[in-house]
């Protein structure tokens, strides 16, 4: 289980604090699926990179099943069984994806086991497998293949920062058939970081972020009737909209 207590992020930009991420405070259970929506420069992304340890919070706590976190570093972090997934994937000119399942494994995988990894997210083993995991590789691959990254390591909470950014309407669809099988298999808890209807309409509960405050937190049945508009479908992305 996930604990996040007063959580508070007030960064100095050109020499003013800025507030972020304010006194943000919440729990995701284990197998759970949280779905963090709201609109743009909300602080939604802030917050993701705040529990990976990429950013350190001003003040406040980060608990993983009880232990504290707050000061581990990223590194720990994934030790301590967090899984992280860009909202823009990083490129490795030089790796092959076989040596990059193999570093997120922790280990040196054999061939089968990165096949097995590849096949789940929809790519060949056989043609990617050998290929540098640089500029050649779409927006598309690299998510299905940040995904197989994720895959490849055991974690207790997996997060993921936008997974629909960049990419087309079918490596969408896989994405989101991934998505429900990890959370059918209630291995680990998720947390989902989207404005994307149908991956809210798979959360467990729903949480709306907006000028670094939460702004509602609840089961799904209660939140989604709230951010539904006819117009835009989504009214935490109409700007005229007041959470």
């Amino acid at each position: 289980m996930l604990e996040v207590k007063n959580l508070i992020f007030h960064p100095l930009e050109n020499g003013v604090e800025k507030s972020i991420i304010e006194d943000v405070s919440f729990i995701v259970n284990d197998g759970e699926m949280l779905v963090i929506t709201g609109p743009n420069g909300g602080g939604k992304s802030t917050l993701a990179k705040l529990l990976m340890g990429i950013e350190k919070p001003d003040s406040g706590s980060i608990l993983m099943n009880g232990v504290n976190i707050t000061d581990y570093s990223i590194a720990q972090r994934a030790n301590a069984g967090i899984g992280f997934a860009f909202q823009q994937p990083p490129r490795f000119k030089g790796m092959t994806v076989r040596r990059l399942l193999s570093l997120a494994a922790g280990e040196e995988l054999p061939e089968n086991k990165c096949c097995d990894y590849l096949s789940s997210v929809g790519l060949c083993a056989r043609e990617y497998l050998n290929r540098e995991v640089d500029n050649t590789l779409s927006g598309g691959e690299m998510k299905r293949l940040e995904i197989a990254t994720v895959l490849a390591k055991p974690h207790k909470l997996c997060i993921f920062d936008e997974p629909e950014a960049g990419i087309d309407l079918w490596s969408f669809s896989m994405l989101v058939k991934q998505f429900e099988q990890l959370h059918e298999n209630k291995k680990e808890s998720l947390i989902l970081i989207s404005h994307q209807e149908r991956i809210i309409q798979m959360a467990d509960r729903i949480m709306v972020v907006k000028n670094g405050q939460i702004k509602a937190l609840g089961q799904k049945e209660q939140v989604l009737p709230e951010l539904m508009n006819e117009d835009t479908g989504c009214s935490c992305m109409n700007p005229g909209h007041k959470a």
